[in-house]
């Protein structure tokens, strides 16, 4: 009864069996097919010293010996990497001799005072030697403390009954020097789950049996059957008192170290990093001639491309500034891009400073690397202040092609949202770039910098820029109100406060003037996205009817897409429906061929994809914009994966047809612009002007216009663990995609007819690798998978009778899908096992259905199409 700890009886030598094992495999799996291995040894425990004036303080003295080394699970002997291996020669002797070294307890109340070892011993004994030492502290009595051990300083929860203690570790709750880093969108991410317990067995006031064991799980955000498990489990029992050495009497413990080994030094017993070298590693440049043949630009959109990406950037991410510099500096104009891509995704310092070294902006000639460089960054999985103050100085220097001073301010926007979004948006560099941007925003004459500083907020979405948006929306017209337009509404509808939507209904509603339909579009699309009032539904629903032609159809369309999708807002659609059921048939009986549809690509258990695609119409039947957009999400999290939206306007005049009303001044114009991954990019002009229009008519291949292609890494995880038991453990997830966007637009006035394409092909790759690494063997798995598809999207419409008739068509192509798993046991010495299983399909391809009336259209454009045998012109 006088103690709170365990006690240990004078003059006894306790003998214990000592086991420490790692598993690891996929996250369901039993454990009986496991890679890992076992570490067992006998462990001699007896008391030193017994403070006179305190019989809860004392000094314990603990011996390792007889360890061996051996697989966790029974292997025949030639699937052994231990077999005829001795200890010695597996772990090597000085270190041996280092783990037998005895280490010594000073036990206050049951917890670790003080730990005393050598001080020069090889980190990786010294971290298993605390392992076990971090096992003999436990208290009496049910409680929580917050304790430190190996692990860390964490909360840790005690019940106790009788002889029975159970000691729970909140792994979350541990300080430790975190290393690591995870991806920017939760969807691309990786969960984890840690748990950790022990249950002691007491017999005399000592310990009888521990029994310890600790649980950490990884998964893949989008795909949780792709993930890792490492187990690690220690035991320790009693198997005989023998009679031991005496106490020694001292009053002080300082004193009784000193004499037992001047050589004891008082050591943290929180583990201290290691980290293995790496024998027959290659360096950059060999690393790089092995994948090199895979990264050449019509190669993009293979998996084999994202897979050499993802390596390349992990051996970047290890190499100095001088070596990335040298392999930049010596390679040809066509695999430079693909470079630019996987050392700017690498994000280190080093890599940074050498892209930035080599990269030009005052030589226009280099235009192509330097837009590489800068999506890169603006997809970066973990942007640090360092890149956006060096992007904020490159912006404030000379640049001499004007499309990148525009794509450089439009990425500063994307990378000011993620550092944000990482509770960095009162960093010196992120507070200056951003008074940057709405500054000269506020300063700006000319429209095209005026677009360019409206594009860079629609990927920043700060807070404070709603007024200017407000203002640029419903002042000005033509391409800068449809920016502030369709950057606010991509802000989530909790910012969007009480003035905003008032401002949503006057554009709608042409209160103070008259807008043009795209404008006024996106207004509806604000309001009913941002839980409307039933009077804002009904001002809406009286509207349709009295729009132009093709608004009608158009606004019909989205209400009746709306309610089929159940979105938000359809339950105050379908009330103000109910009670306006008098005067709908008319109203809602609308020719067109404008229309608005949603509609599922994939609906699993961890993530949905889905896809809307919309199309406006001018009266006269030519395009004014369409837009389709890829979302996915799950429980919590969305991603806007890509939009593509071509517009045009003023090409009325190609066809002699009447403007529509308050767009008679629109200049012809037509272009596309593109979000991938929650990022605006820079819009592209296909023409300008009607001088423009017509030299590219008349020269019309219908060679589509590539919008992006490269290397985006979007799953970047990494993190170390130190298990209790001793050894390190690093979990790498990487997630690559190539990918090459293009699109077009063809006219043939012949048989008045227009076709937009747009073609999406990428090919992702995603590897896992979960590693323990005990210095002298290393045990893990590594996942794998690989998908490559095209989507297409093609619109055709003929205008040569109203309502004129449009075709639109969605499809995927079959797509191989391979995903493996290969577990692994491995010595320094290159001693090998590996067991790998997995499996290839071909996912069938699909054409994606929008709504019948579509699907009726495009009957007739093919039946009006085989009868005039169609060539271009």
């Amino acid at each position: 009864g006088h103690t709170t700890g365990p006690s240990l009886s004078n003059d006894k030598l306790y003998k214990f069996a000592y086991s420490a094992e790692v598993y690891v495999d996929q996250v369901k799996a039993s454990l009986q097919k496991s890679a890992g291995y076992r570490i067992s040894s006998a462990v001699d425990v007896n008391l030193l010293w017994r403070n006179p004036d305190n019989d809860d303080d004392q000094l314990v003295k603990v011996m390792i010996r007889d360890v061996q080394v051996e697989n966790v699970n029974e292997r025949p002997a030639a699937k052994s990497i231990f077999k005829g291996k001795s200890t010695e020669k597996l772990i090597k002797k000085e270190h041996l001799e280092a783990l037998q070294r005895p280490m010594l307890l000073e036990l206050v109340r049951g917890k670790v005072k003080n730990f005393y070892s050598y001080q020069n011993e090889p980190g990786f004994t010294q971290n298993i030697k605390r392992g076990l030492a971090s096992l003999f502290q436990l208290q009496l009595h049910s409680g929580a403390a917050r304790e430190v051990d190996i692990s860390g300083k964490c909360n840790t929860t005690y019940h106790v009954r009788q002889d029975q203690v159970t000691k729970i570790k909140d792994l979350d709750s541990c300080e430790t020097e975190k290393q690591g880093f995870t991806s920017h969108n939760q969807i691309l991410g990786v969960s984890t789950k840690a748990t950790s317990a022990t249950i002691y067995v007491l017999e005399d006031g000592f310990i009888k049996s521990i029994k310890a064991e600790e649980n950490y799980a990884f998964l893949l955000n989008f795909r949780r059957k792709t993930g890792a498990k490492i187990v690690s489990k220690q035991r320790l029992e009693l198997k005989s008192i023998q009679s031991g050495p005496g106490l020694i009497a001292e009053k002080q413990v300082a004193s009784v170290v000193r004499n037992l080994d001047s050589s004891y030094v008082t050591v943290p017993l929180v583990a201290e990093p290691v980290k293995s070298e790496c024998k027959k590693c290659p360096s950059l440049s060999e690393h790089w001639q092995s994948i090199r043949e895979h990264m050449y630009p019509e190669k993009l959109s293979k998996a084999e491309a994202a897979k050499s990406f993802l390596s390349f950037i992990q051996n970047i991410r290890k190499t100095t500034k001088e070596e990335i510099l040298q392999l930049i500096k010596n390679e040809n104009k066509e695999l430079l891009p693909q470079i630019v891509d996987a050392v700017t995704s690498a994000q280190t310092p080093a890599s940074l400073q050498a892209i930035l070294e080599f990269l030009d902006f005052k030589d226009a000639s280099t235009s192509v690397l330097q837009e590489r460089f800068l999506y890169a960054c603006g997809f970066a999985s973990h942007p640090s202040e360092m890149l956006l103050k060096s992007l904020t100085a490159t912006f404030k220097g000379d640049i001499a092609n004007e499309e990148i001073r525009e794509t450089l301010v439009i990425v500063m926007g994307a990378v000011i949202r993620k550092l944000c979004d990482r509770e960095g948006c009162k960093l010196p560099a992120v507070v200056e770039a951003k008074r940057l941007i709405l500054n000269r925003l506020e300063k700006a004459t000319k429209d095209d910098n005026v677009r360019m500083y409206l594009l860079a907020l629609k990927n920043a979405l700060l807070p404070e820029a709603i007024p200017l948006l407000l203002k640029y929306a419903e002042s000005e017209e033509g391409a800068i109100s449809n920016v502030a337009a369709t950057t606010l509404q991509r802000y989530d509808p909790s910012f969007l406060t009480k003035e905003v939507k008032e401002t949503m209904n006057r554009i709608y509603h042409q209160n103070r003037k008259v807008h043009e339909k795209t404008v006024r579009t996106t207004a509806a699309a604000i309001i009913l996205n941002s839980n409307p009032s039933y009077m804002e539904v009904k001002n809406i629903l009286l509207s349709i009817g009295e729009l132009p032609l093709e608004m009608n159809k158009y606004m019909l369309s989205m209400i009746q897409d709306i309610l089929r999708f159940e979105m938000p807002s359809s339950k105050t659609i379908r009330k103000v429906l109910k009670d306006m059921r008098a005067h709908n048939y008319d109203r809602f009986s609308k020719m067109g061929s404008s229309s608005a549809y949603s509609g599922y690509i994939t609906r699993g258990p961890d993530v949905s994809s889905t896809y809307s695609l919309d199309i406006l119409y001018s009266g006269s039947g030519i395009l004014r914009r369409s837009n389709m957009n890829i979302h996915m999400f799950d429980r919590n999290a969305e991603l806007h994966a890509s939009q593509v939206v071509i517009e045009a306007q003023g090409l009325e005049s190609i066809i002699a047809a009447t403007p529509d009303e308050g767009e008679e001044n629109l200049d012809s114009f037509a272009g596309m612009s593109a979000i991938l991954f929650d990022v605006q990019l820079r819009p592209v002009t296909f023409f300008q002007g009607y001088g423009d229009l017509m030299s590219k008519m008349f020269s019309a291949t219908g060679d589509p216009i590539n919008v992006v292609k490269g290397l985006i890494l979007l799953t970047d995880y990494s993190q170390e663990i130190q298990l209790q038991s001793g050894p390190r453990t690093s979990t790498e997830f990487l997630g690559g995609l190539a990918i090459d966007i293009s699109g077009g637009m063809e006219f043939s006035l012949w048989y008045r007819e227009s076709k937009t394409n747009i073609k999406i092909r990428v090919a992702m790759f995603v590897a896992g690798n979960t590693e323990v690494d005990s210095f002298f063997v290393k045990t893990g798995m590594e996942n794998t998978l690989e998908v490559e598809t095209t989507l297409d999207f093609i619109s055709t419409v003929q205008f040569s009778q109203y309502p004129f008739l449009v075709c639109m068509q969605m499809e995927r192509a079959e797509s191989p899908f391979r995903h493996y798993v290969t577990k692994y046991e491995s010595l320094p010495s290159g001693r090998r096992y590996t067991a790998k299983r997995g499996k290839a399909e071909l996912l069938a391809g699909n054409e994606y259905p929008l709504h019948q009336e579509n699907s009726n259209m495009c009957r007739k454009v093919f039946s009006a199409k085989s009868e005039s045998s169609s060539n271009w012109f």
